[in-house]
């Protein structure tokens, strides 16, 4: 069966096309600028053939087919025609409770999706775009949808509830969902296999650390606890996200700046985390060599964003009283060896014997990071979630 996984942003439109007999990608690549001038597809072969196509892409239809084109072209392409496209699956960011797994595609579940719209309103948007323009291009196609926000609805009330009148909660859904489930969803599950134990036992605190970034503590196969919260904005010190923030400061800042809640929004979004205290950029790699350079405010931003990983890792330990292993994920998680072995500086109390030698240099490769005696592991995993997103559907199409 062949599957093509589909995520839309709101200007770009990645993919990959799974041959699930074996799990191989036949195809990926991506869509930028949609609706924008210089807009381009990007595609990738499995033999290696790269091609860039550029045109006037208007809308997510417009750029999927763009996309089918290219899957089927005489010279690009990596299969014939549409009708080997078996099942799509979509990446969808919020499905707030109304969702606590993926689902098969229906009428009543976009209704249910459109009405979530107000809790993810720059994400869930271009999702439901993707959907609707498949819906058009391959109406025979059965399709799945695999929420960013299902993994954790195994967290407790005492987890995910806010402190505020209960009946904000109940009138409006005001709690913490936290985001980045389909990649926890997945490095829990390969450490367990890698380490050859049962998932359903083990306590284990997975790192997705990238532009965005979250913490999660999963303890029986099962999300507790997540950094990020209603929305991505929470947790973490991110690329361009505050993270945690005291919401009295938001106030006075609103009030000494005299701004109002769009530009708030803004601030807390776009121009803060690394970016905002830095100065430099939100781009980890262009911090660390002004750091290296000696560029002081470059130097804080890159402690601040190692503290809080470092904290959080602390208070999931003591949440699920104890931690067997720790996995480093995401663009940073995965390649940054400084920014790992900062975090795990001063951590042997909790039982890790942190290589530091072994870390120093690894880039994106699955391995163990702790010598053979640690208590506590500790794991690079890169990340797949097209690939969990790819078996969800799998598993929903063939139930159909």
């Amino acid at each position: 069966m062949n599957i093509l996984v589909v995520n839309c942003g709101s200007s770009s439109l990645k993919y990959q096309l799974f041959d699930m007999k074996d799990e191989s990608v036949l195809a990926k690549g991506i869509v930028e600028k949609i609706g924008l001038n210089g807009s381009f597809i990007k595609n990738e072969r499995a033999d290696g053939d790269k091609v860039t196509l550029n045109g006037n892409i208007y809308d997510h239809q417009q750029g999927i087919e763009y996309v089918l084109g290219v899957l089927t072209s005489e010279k690009h392409g990596s299969i014939k025609n549409l009708e080997e496209i078996d099942a799509v699956g979509h990446r969808v960011v919020h499905g707030a409770e109304a969702f606590n797994s993926s689902v098969s595609i229906t009428n009543e579940v976009i209704d249910k999706m459109e009405e979530c719209v107000d809790l993810a309103p720059l994400h869930n948007p271009p999702n439901l775009k993707g959907i609707y323009a498949i819906t058009n291009l391959l109406p025979n196609v059965p399709q799945a949808g695999v929420f960013d926000t299902a993994f954790h609805q195994s967290m407790k009330p005492e987890s995910y509830l806010y402190a505020i009148p209960y009946a904000l909660y109940t009138k409006h859904g005001i709690r913490r969902y936290g985001f980045h489930g389909s990649s926890h969803r997945y490095v829990s599950q390969r450490v367990a296999e890698l380490m050859d134990k049962d998932l359903s036992s083990m306590k284990i605190i997975t790192c997705h650390l990238g532009n965005g970034a979250s913490i999660t503590a999963i303890k029986n196969g099962k999300s507790v606890d997540t950094s990020m919260g209603l929305t991505p904005v929470e947790g973490l010190m991110m690329g361009t996200r505050c993270g945690d923030l005291d919401v009295g400061a938001l106030t006075f800042i609103m009030q000494k700046e005299d701004i109002g809640i769009n530009a708030t929004n803004t601030l807390v979004n776009k121009h803060s985390g690394v970016l905002g205290i830095s100065g430099v950029s939100s781009d980890m790699r262009e911090v660390e060599n002004a750091a290296d350079e000696g560029n002081e405010r470059a130097i804080l931003a890159l402690r601040m964003y190692e503290y809080r990983i470092k904290k959080y890792i602390g208070a999931y330990t003591a949440a699920m009283g104890g931690v067997d292993t720790i996995v480093f994920t995401g663009g940073i998680g995965e390649n940054a060896s400084e920014t790992r072995a900062n975090v795990m500086k001063d951590m042997d109390y909790l039982g890790i014997d942190f290589d530091f030698d072994k870390n120093n240099g690894v880039r994106g490769k699955e391995v163990e990071l702790t010598k053979e005696n640690s208590k506590v592991k500790v794991w690079i995993i890169p990340t797949n979630e097209e690939l969990v997103i790819a078996r969800d559907t799998l598993e929903i199409v063939s139930k159909l």
